[in-house]
């Protein structure tokens, strides 16, 4: 798949942050008009010693989530951990990964932060601006915002503010277990964002994208 390269990686702290509130400007929420058919799930870890990480890019059949195509790339880390600077560690390796896939995916769901960042660009956003398709991000865990817990039901959802500002749901995918964190990463709106989430979910907390992903990319931690 062709990736759009729109800046460099040797960046300091300053200068990521300040990038980061740039491209921020050049995420559209927006309905999601074309028919979905391949959704891709992405989702890395880092090796035990911590100085690489492994991204894996999964593609499933939608909405039968069916394995097409599964591609991995693994990075040496380059940016210390800093809270909100996530994609700058992870993106390199995801971007890697996905340019090695021979089909191209209609939509990516992220393990990460969409738009719900202090700057309005985490790793699903950032990615999303590389790959100029719907990109969604499928967060376990808050990064920023307040919130009221959903019913214990599955599909229930609340908003994630930011002051005043609904910069996500969260979504509960699993009856009376914890809730997943959704935000837009690019070119789709929140309602998108949460449908696609519940269609790809089975019966576990993560949807199947992710799931798979973040199964994928367990077993090659252990290899590596």
């Amino acid at each position: 798949m062709k990736v759009n390269h729109l800046h460099n990686w040797n960046l300091s702290l300053p200068q990521a942050k300040a990038l980061q509130s740039k491209l921020a400007s050049q995420i559209e929420i927006t309905r999601i008009t074309t028919e979905i058919k391949l959704i891709a799930g992405i989702d890395c870890a880092f090796t035990d010693k911590g100085s690489k990480i492994i991204a894996v890019v999964v593609v499933l059949s939608f909405p039968d989530l069916k394995i097409i195509e599964t591609t991995f790339a693994i990075e040496e880390v380059t940016m210390p951990y800093v809270p909100g600077l996530l994609s700058f560690r992870e993106a390199p390796a995801c971007i890697k990964a996905v340019e090695k896939l021979n089909i191209t995916p209609d939509i990516f769901m992220v393990d990460g932060q969409g738009i719900a960042h202090p700057r309005r660009l985490g790793i699903a956003s950032h990615l999303g601006l590389f790959f100029d398709k719907p990109t969604i991000g499928c967060a376990k865990s808050r990064l920023i915002g307040s919130f009221e817990y959903p019913s214990a039901e599955k599909g229930t959802f609340t908003p994630l503010f930011d002051k005043d500002q609904i910069i996500g749901s969260v979504l509960r995918t699993k009856k009376n277990i914890k809730p997943l964190f959704i935000s837009v990463g690019h070119k789709c709106n929140l309602d998108d964002a949460i449908k696609i989430t519940l269609q790809s979910t089975t019966k576990y907390r993560l949807p199947q994208p992710t799931r798979i992903a973040h199964e994928t990319v367990t077993k090659l931690k252990t290899a590596h």
